[in-house]
């Protein structure tokens, strides 16, 4: 809901609440009124729109009023009829008209269909003795009765402690475009009380503000969860009651920051990528991962959980793994502590990811293969479960995605959040700003998205762009794009979205990429897709591999497949040229070659 203040008179005052960026200021033109406005209009912020206020008057003095003050909106609060309103918009066709009805004990919304296709708004406002600014609401149960799609606005006795009463109607479903405040705020006739109303708008803002991060059960909306075996229980719920305990602690935040940055070798370099930029003529910046030490995102959170399994007084270590950069970042973690480690990992994903599982084996990493299903990373991560289920007490387990059941969705993006701390701080110095326009990141689990993302969640002038694997088309039955064929579901401790069948078995998903052929999404991935924060794109194989191609040949990064996703956009979506766009790179190409030797015969 957007707030429109009404009854503005005073240059000062016009000032002072301007600065609190209401989204509308009412002005009004009526000489029994103690607010009617005469003067000029200070000059106000370029967001807030102008709203002319008027009760009976002629078209011409509305069209003189409307061209002196440049006003965007006119109100209309006396008995004018339709004929009127359609004259007025000939006569001004970018004007917006707002058109007031008074409401008593009860109310005929019938009454209104004539004006709907002519006016933008209605306003319903108390009737009372006076044409408005009675102080009093009317009965807001009448409004369940309300018929129409045409948004309004809220008028009638709104005035500071109305907060509750708002966010209690607002589960009514109705189109409330703004709420309409005036007299409820004054301390004097047309004198606004700068502080309510800056509180007060705080407070509806923060109401309407969709909440993308996790809840204190472990949801982001209606994804996530805990959904365990009974004997999992004990470790889930102490891990859920200390992962934020000690992530808190000084000496575990010494250690982790000290460790990725001369381990990891963080920060990663945020990287103007000049001739990409120029073939697609907008600015686009790569945050490289790939460089970190293991060649991809996955060390910040097998970092952050070694150092919390440690504390748990763990001393084995399993992990599943599907491209093997999670494979091989918990056996390099394992190695730096000492601690033995098991890494499950499709035999698919076994032969075609080999020299990741050379790595993780020189690291001291016991490889197990997944025979069943797919062989891909779903039954990896069901083993490695299984694996947990028998060894409850000195086992931890190190998921490597942003799934799983509570904590895990939270702690992987606490742990990968840094990345876009990262860009925040890197981008101010590059372009003057923390605030790209775009992010984009690949999705499997969603890790790396999850670590893009975080610090733009509540952004909303920050788009964000999660990329995932069509595999050989999304309808052609090879595919891993969740978003377009998931439905809810539970997988892996979690509610989330889920590819199954109608009688809820898992579809095997089929990406070329090892890291992105999951049939789920992390929980967080699935409400950004829900609410609509997030466009998702799906990237097939060909578009994948000829991305990751033409990386390599106009900036000279040799990019993962995974990586390559997000580059693919770029041909499916015009950004702008002074569009700031920033990629994640979440892991380099080594570990890939034999896949781009084979596809381009190379």
């Amino acid at each position: 809901m957007k707030i429109k203040v009404c009854g503005m008179k005073h240059a000062q005052n016009i000032i002072d609440i301007g600065n609190t960026k209401p989204n509308y200021m009412g002005f009004i033109f009526y000489e029994p009124s103690p607010r009617d406005f005469q003067g000029d209009i200070p000059t106000l912020p370029e967001s807030i729109e102008k709203v002319g206020v008027f009760v009976n008057s002629t078209i011409e003095t509305v069209v003189e009023k409307v061209t002196l003050y440049q006003f965007q909106l006119v109100q209309l609060h006396g008995q004018e009829d339709v004929s009127f309103c359609q004259t007025l918009k000939k006569l001004l066709p970018a004007i917006k008209i707002i058109k007031v009805f008074s409401i008593g004990a009860s109310y005929d919304f019938k009454q209104l269909a004539s004006f709907e296709e002519i006016v933008d708004f209605f306003l319903f406002d108390t009737k009372g003795k006076l044409v408005g600014g009675n102080g009093v609401p009317f009965n807001w149960e009448i409004l369940k009765q309300y018929p129409y799609n045409k948004p309004f606005f809220l008028s009638g006795g709104i005035g500071p402690d109305s907060t509750a009463a708002i966010k209690a109607i607002q589960k009514w479903q109705l189109p409330i475009h703004a709420l309409d405040i005036n007299s409820g705020f004054e301390d004097a006739p047309a004198l606004k009380n700068k502080n309510n109303v800056k509180h007060f708008i705080e407070k509806i803002r923060n109401m309407n503000t969709p909440n993308y991060h996790v809840d204190e059960n472990g949801y982001y909306g209606n994804f996530g969860g805990a959904f365990i075996p009974e004997m999992l229980y004990p470790n889930v719920e102490n891990l859920r009651q200390e992962y934020l305990k000690i992530m808190q602690e000084p000496s575990f935040e010494e250690e982790f920051q000290n460790l990725l940055r001369d381990y990891v070798g963080r920060p990663s370099p945020l990287y103007f990528a000049k001739r990409l930029s120029a073939a697609y003529n907008t600015k686009i910046y790569l945050k490289r991962e790939d460089l970190n030490h293991t060649g991809a995102h996955k060390i910040n959170n097998t970092i952050g959980q070694i150092l919390v399994a440690k504390k748990l007084g763990k001393k084995r270590i399993i992990a599943e793994t599907g491209a093997g950069q999670h494979g091989v970042a918990t056996a390099t973690v394992c190695a730096l502590m000492g601690i033995e480690c098991i890494v499950y990992m499709g035999e698919v994903d076994i032969d075609r990811q080999a020299p990741n599982v050379a790595r993780m084996k020189m690291l001291g990493a016991e490889v197990r293969p997944a025979l069943s299903g797919s062989r891909t990373l779903k039954d990896a991560t069901n083993e490695a479960i299984r694996d947990w289920i028998n060894n409850p007490v000195d086992t931890h387990y190190i998921i490597g995605s942003a799934i799983g059941p509570h904590p895990y969705p939270d702690m992987v993006t606490r742990f990968q959040s840094l990345i876009s701390e990262e860009i925040k701080a890197q981008l101010l110095e590059k372009e003057g700003t923390e605030n790209p326009n775009y992010v984009i990141a690949c999705i499997g689990g969603g890790s790396n998205a999850a670590g893009t993302f975080y610090h733009y969640l509540d952004r909303e002038d920050v788009g964000i762009i999660a990329v995932e694997a069509a595999g050989k088309g999304v309808h052609s039955g090879e595919s891993a794009a969740t978003s377009q064929l998931g439905k809810e579901g539970i997988i892996h401790g979690c509610k989330t979205l889920l590819m199954q069948t109608n009688d809820g078995q898992i579809t095997e998903p089929y990406s070329i990429s090892a890291g992105l052929d999951y049939p789920g999404v992390g929980p967080m991935h699935a409400h950004l897709y829900e609410t609509g924060r997030a466009d998702f794109f799906a990237i097939t194989d060909d578009h994948a591999m000829q991305a990751g191609m033409k990386l390599s040949k106009l900036e000279g990064i040799i990019p993962a497949i995974e990586s390559a996703h997000a580059f693919a956009v770029l041909e499916q979506k015009k950004f702008q040229p002074n569009d700031v766009v920033v990629i994640s790179l979440s892991g380099r190409g080594d570990k890939d070659l034999n896949t781009f030797i084979n596809y381009f015969n190379l």
